[in-house]
């Protein structure tokens, strides 16, 4: 046995890769799958089973190889049909429909494809003639529910498969067998198929389901465990692979650089530190995203490139209100230094959202990235396990990278103690709050920075106004005690500021 064993290693040809077609999936894999193995892709209706089998062999026509597609349940006409919703043809493709007129014939009661007595060796040996008749490199076989209804008991089903896996490996076939997973129990495929693609579709009270995939099992190679998010659109499945921050790291100099305010610059200790996110904190209107707005431009104006995802704010209100606080984006827009993005997070799963960070940093060379707001992404998504950790991975990705982040937190109240949905603090590098306080009859701004982990900031709490000037930062209200509390006691002699005419 152990000479037939050395035999059989030293004539095996060496395993080689094929790509799935998908993109996303390869790099989850590892470079693709082993070719001339079976492979079992499983998920209930609608999870995208059959378009992922169509990309699988799309993907060999273009490389030259010939594909086929044999079909249990749907008619050559539905596949085309599928296929033409998302731009393709088939015309290059083999599809052998083993669904005939037969299985409505009424004494076909033991079988849905075939008379009683013919069953299930008719059906697999159909199939095994049109392989040898089409000779194809890879075959998709769609689906293995109707072969185990065939089948009636566990027993044949499983020596039925084990008996297409050998025909297929003869033959130097990569397969994929579909499953819609109407039988839950049913463990026979996972033993035997050489590796397992789980593909899921997770309903939500309200927005868009959610569709993840999970590598249950690879025999031979490495690939990244855990659940992926995917999106099935026109065009095909696009898989998102799960952000791991410590396969993306890169050398930079954690330079300082100016917010363009010389008020934020003191308060930070200098500027924004290449390589660091800041967590901007504080009511809604308090002018958060008027503060991160004013460090974004001054990157634009510096020549660098900047990403602005905004979730909460409309577009059109966005861009005008930053040029009546003398804020213009317009001309960088223009340039293409500037990208803004309006978020819908309630039809957007977490994973498309690294990944579009990603795209940003690795394709567009995004230096500066805004996150406005945390809220309305976190909120959008109950449910979502794990949201926090994805949230830790994503921002030592960017931090790794050199970016330059800033993050807007808000909070609930407007004086007295406020309320956070999420505390993020503990993620942050530097930490910048935002309060309103009460003075002289008015309600006024108050700024300071809480945290810094690169440079000894100010520990001062300044007044803010935000006007036709942009951003301005007072004195310290060294006459205040309790600004942070939004009910403050005045015990001195502070100047407050002049009011201008416009309000942020």
């Amino acid at each position: 046995m152990a000479e037939s064993l050395v035999s059989r290693r030293t004539s095996r040809k060496p395993a080689h890769r094929v790509s799935t077609g998908v993109p996303g999936l390869d790099d989850i894999l590892g470079g693709g799958l082993t070719a001339e193995r079976v492979y079992l892709v499983e998920g209930t209706p609608g999870t995208g089973k059959t378009t992922l089998g169509m990309q699988f062999l799309l993907d060999g026509v273009a490389k030259g190889e010939a594909g086929l597609y044999i079909t249990l349940s749907e008619t050559a006409d539905e596949l085309d049909a599928v296929a033409e919703s998302h731009g393709w043809s088939l015309d290059q493709l083999s599809i052998f429909e083993l669904a005939s007129d037969e299985a409505l014939d009424p004494e076909a009661q033991q079988s849905i494809l075939h008379p009683a007595e013919i069953e299930l060796g008719e059906t697999a040996r159909g199939v095994m003639e049109e392989v040898d008749r089409i000779n194809p490199a890879r075959v998709v076989f769609d689906s293995l529910s109707e072969m185990r209804l065939l089948a009636q008991n566990p027993l044949r089903y499983r020596r039925q498969i084990l008996a297409l896996k050998q025909f297929f490996a003869s033959r130097a076939c990569t397969v994929l067998m579909l499953d819609d997973k109407t039988n839950q129990s049913d463990q026979h495929l996972h033993s035997i198929a050489h590796g397992v693609i789980s593909l899921e579709q997770i309903a939500k009270e309200f927005g868009k389901e959610r569709r993840r995939v999970n590598i249950m099992k690879m025999r031979g190679i490495k690939f990244r465990g855990g659940y992926h998010d995917y999106i099935l659109d026109t065009g095909g499945i696009r898989i998102f692979p799960r952000l791991v921050a410590a396969e993306h790291t890169a050398a930079f100099t954690p330079v300082t650089r100016s917010t363009g305010s010389d008020g934020l610059d003191m308060l930070l200790g200098g500027g924004l530190v290449a390589g660091t996110n800041t967590l901007f904190v504080g009511p809604s209107g308090v002018g958060k995203t008027t503060v991160v707005v004013r460090c974004m431009l001054a990157a634009l104006e510096r020549g660098e490139k900047a990403s602005y995802y905004l979730f909460d704010e409309g577009m059109g209100t966005f861009f005008t209100r930053a040029a009546t606080l003398g804020l213009d984006l317009a001309p960088h827009l223009e340039s293409g230094l500037l990208t803004v993005r309006h978020i819908d997070p309630a039809e957007l799963a977490p994973g498309q959202f690294a990944q579009m960070l990603r795209d940003a940093v690795e394709t567009d060379g995004a230096v500066f990235v805004a996150i406005d707001s945390l809220n309305a992404y976190l909120q959008a998504m109950p449910g979502e396990q794990f949201l926090l950790l994805q949230m830790h991975e994503l921002l030592a990705y960017l931090n790794q990278k050199g970016i330059t982040t800033a993050l807007i937190l808000g909070e609930h109240g407007v004086v007295g103690e406020a309320a956070r949905d999420v505390d993020l603090s503990y993620l942050s590098d530097s930490t910048m709050l935002l309060r309103y306080f009460e003075s002289g009859g008015k309600l006024r701004r108050a700024i300071t920075v809480s945290k810094s982990r690169t440079a000894h900031h100010a520990l001062t709490i300044h007044e803010l106004q935000l006007g036709a000037g942009g951003v301005e930062v007072g004195n310290p209200l060294e006459g205040f005690e309790g600004v942070l509390t939004g009910l403050p006691t005045y015990r001195g002699s502070t100047p407050m500021m002049i009011e201008s005419d416009a309000n942020g």
